[in-house]
């Protein structure tokens, strides 16, 4: 199918040739990630600062917009790496656009549902157990997060557009200009304007609308984007249930695994890896693709040591961004040691999943999650929360019982891959696509 990639005289090289590569995407996917997610950061901590209740309702509604909406919409969004990452590959740049657009028509119903759900979520809350105060407070907050949800899922269309062309630092620059931004909107409504734990959550759909905007134009005015984005499509609206054989396996791998949004480190090189892989396949070359999941083992390795360390030495510091009270600190200080430990394997899963996701393999990807999940992590979870009485902690030992689970599962679905057999279905997934529409029907 292809020359051999490597001989003993240049195995050396390219695998250093591959490290920077996947180090120049990893690097800006990394701090663009985690600037996405300071924006919710820093408005519950702005809102933590307004009391214990302000905190507790909005961190409660931070995490089950988190786990109920956005993770849905990312994880759709993600049919992207496999999508455009391999029609890229393969040189068929026009079907970026195409692909990006139908995500769109295919987020923007799923963000209505949610956004009736989120409408619920003072009621919801009460019905699992949840205090009264909190609960209806809660309900409040994301009540004002239900305009960012329309802006969130075209967001993630735009950066995974982007990101599987290898055009990273447009991304960064985007998410850092918000993050900045952010600040002083949140300042203005939750301080100056006196909306509260209100203004916090509104300042989240300003933001985003602001990131997607600085997004859309340079894609618009770059010369880079000019043989990928060629306007809009009535193309967009053909196939549809074939964008969702993918987008809802992704979105299941993405909603049972709702660690990785915390952890954004993992989630660059996720990305990086989704990128390289697929870009590899559409362009029939195996054997780099192989290259490049071994190369993404060891960086895997490195950064989840090194990141675990570093949650360890600021476990007596970070409760303090988010409260003044005592306990709460205390409380965060006591159960950071525990994260590091599962941080350890939500590394390598997350790693992983990147593999799996630039392989087009979603679906074996969501019954992994389901099974670690359910099977599982849950009960372990259970288990040592309230039978042995550990609360929080015992939680944590569940979700990492779960990620060891998910690592082994993925590890050995990467092993067992064969590159050369799909390389041939990257090929055929994307001619099929771009046929003209009578003779792909």
């Amino acid at each position: 199918m292809e020359e051999p990639l490597v001989d003993k005289t240049g195995e050396e090289s390219l695998v250093v040739i591959e490290v920077k590569k996947q180090l120049y995407l990893a690097g800006p996917l990394i701090v663009g990630s985690l600037l996405q997610d300071v924006v919710q950061m820093i408005s519950v901590m702005f809102v933590g600062h307004l009391g214990e209740l302000a905190l507790s309702s909005a961190s409660i509604a931070t995490s089950f917009a988190g786990v109920t909406g956005f993770s849905l919409l990312s994880g759709m969004s993600s049919s992207l790496d496999t999508l455009c990452g391999q029609a890229f590959g393969a040189k068929q740049h026009h079907l970026l656009g195409i692909y990006k657009q139908r995500a769109i028509l295919v987020l923007t119903p799923v963000s209505a549902v949610v956004a009736v759900i989120w409408g619920y979520t003072g009621q919801i809350l009460l019905l699992f157990g949840q205090d009264p105060e909190i609960a209806m407070e809660a309900g409040s907050y994301i009540r004002w997060l239900i305009p960012s949800l329309f802006v969130y899922g075209p967001l993630q269309c735009h950066v995974r557009f982007l990101q599987t062309q290898n055009m990273v630092l447009p991304v960064m620059l985007s998410s850092g200009i918000t993050a900045l931004n952010h600040i002083l909107v949140c300042w203005l409504l939750v301080y100056k304007l006196g909306l509260g734990n209100k203004g916090a959550a509104l300042a989240n759909t300003i933001s985003y609308l602001t990131n997607v905007s600085i997004l859309a134009l340079y894609i618009r005015l770059s010369p880079s984007c000019k043989s990928t984005w060629t306007g809009l499509s009535t193309e967009a609206f053909h196939d549809i249930f074939g964008f969702l054989r993918l987008a809802v396996p992704s979105a299941l791998m993405v909603c049972l695994n709702t660690i990785s949004l915390v952890f954004r480190v993992p989630y660059g090189l996720s990305a990086a890896i989704s990128t390289r892989v697929s870009n590899e396949l559409g362009a029939g070359r195996p054997d780099a693709a192989r290259l490049a999941t071994q190369v993404i083992m060891v960086l895997g390795v490195v950064s989840s040591i090194s990141v675990s360390l570093a949650i360890v030495l600021v476990r007596n510091l970070w409760g303090h961004a988010y409260s003044n009270d005592k306990e709460v600190v205390e409380y965060i200080s006591r159960i950071m040691p525990i994260i590091a430990v599962a941080f350890l394997f939500d590394d390598m899963q997350c790693v992983l999943s990147g593999i799996v996701r630039g392989c087009g393999f979603q679906k074996m990807g969501s019954y992994v999650n389901l099974s670690a999940y359910y099977l599982v992590g849950i009960p372990a979870a259970l288990c040592f929360a309230f039978v042995y009485h550990l609360g929080g902690v015992g939680l944590w030992m569940g979700i990492t019982c779960a990620l060891v689970v998910q690592t082994v599962l993925f590890m050995s679905i990467t092993l067992r891959t064969n590159w050369d057999k799909e390389a041939l279905k990257a090929r055929d997934r994307v001619s099929i696509t771009s046929l003209p529409l009578d003779l792909a029907t």
